[in-house]
């Protein structure tokens, strides 16, 4: 992700967030051209800059995405709007799939994988209570029970090792059971994957690991549609309601546009059909002057 920043003004929408007051926003990442290596698939490529895979698929119109030539030409746009809310270092919107760390005026973004719908990742401020390098894993008995249901070997503890699905990092939370750390399936980030944690790419969360102190502060929000005045222009982020929390997110959006008296500025054409795609990207709909 980039990591040059436009500082803003987002408009809170009534979403399940944890937290309804200003926060500080930022435009992410923009448009670049990746060129395939060895071993890429779209799936992968997709993951690591934080684009969903169809919207990949879809911008360079491809027939066989699942056949990349190596050195072959993707055009990547990953603009996002990044929200980081005040008094908290780390703030993780679960339906974006993004981690801001705002931390001594500097500020980095990560794309995660969250809980599936059937074992959502919990809304809700947190603080950090524990890191650990090259950690065991001790399955909760709730994951037990899954590998017994699948059929498949049950097991109570791993110890650190190059399968260990925690990777080598974690960073444990002062909610139950929740932490962040890498993962032996880095082409699962971007997507609502797992037991409820936060998953990182090994490099990603290595350099977040090197950041955060036990004891900082932070929030899990569920928001699926940002809103965001930036330098004179409005930015719309939507994303789908995975967990089928937000059922008015897009009326809050278009309640939120008029609120701020903003409603003579924008597409609203535009605004509506970002709100009905809801792809993932963050998207300028000011009107053209």
């Amino acid at each position: 992700m980039g990591s040059s920043l436009l500082v803003a003004f987002i408009l809170i929408l009534t979403t399940h967030t944890a937290a309804a007051q200003p926060a500080a926003a930022a435009l992410v990442g923009g448009r670049v051209v990746y060129e395939v290596k060895a071993g890429d698939t779209v799936t992968s490529i997709g993951a690591r800059f934080a684009v969903a895979r169809a919207t990949l698929i879809e911008l360079n119109q491809l027939t066989s995405p699942y056949a990349l030539p190596v050195g072959r030409s993707l055009v990547i746009d990953n603009t996002h709007i990044a929200v980081g809310h005040p008094e908290v270092s780390v703030t993780i919107n679960i339906a974006q799939r993004l981690l801001v760390f705002a931390e001594h005026e500097q500020v980095r973004v990560y794309p995660i994988a969250v809980g599936r719908r059937t074992w959502p990742t919990p809304v809700g401020a947190f603080t950090i209570i524990s890191k650990e390098t090259d950690p065991a894993w001790d399955v909760p008995v709730s994951i037990q029970r899954e590998m017994e249901r699948q059929g498949k070997p049950v097991i109570t503890r791993m110890e650190a090792s190059p399968d260990n699905p925690l990777g080598r990092h974690w960073i444990g939370l002062s909610l139950p059971s929740l932490g962040i750390h890498g993962t032996t399936a880095p082409s699962s980030i971007y997507t609502f994957a797992s037991h409820g944690c936060i998953r990182m790419h090994p490099d990603d969360v290595a350099e977040l690991f090197e950041g955060v102190s036990v004891g900082m502060p932070g929030v899990l929000v569920y928001q699926p549609v940002i809103v965001a005045a930036i330098e004179g222009r409005v930015w719309i982020e939507a994303h789908p309601d995975e967990y089928r929390r937000a059922p008015d997110a897009a009326r809050s959006a278009r309640d939120a546009i008029e609120r701020e008296g903003l409603g003579s500025s924008v597409n609203w054409g535009l605004v509506e059909e970002v709100l009905r795609q809801r792809r993932g990207g963050a998207v300028d709909v000011t009107i053209a002057r």
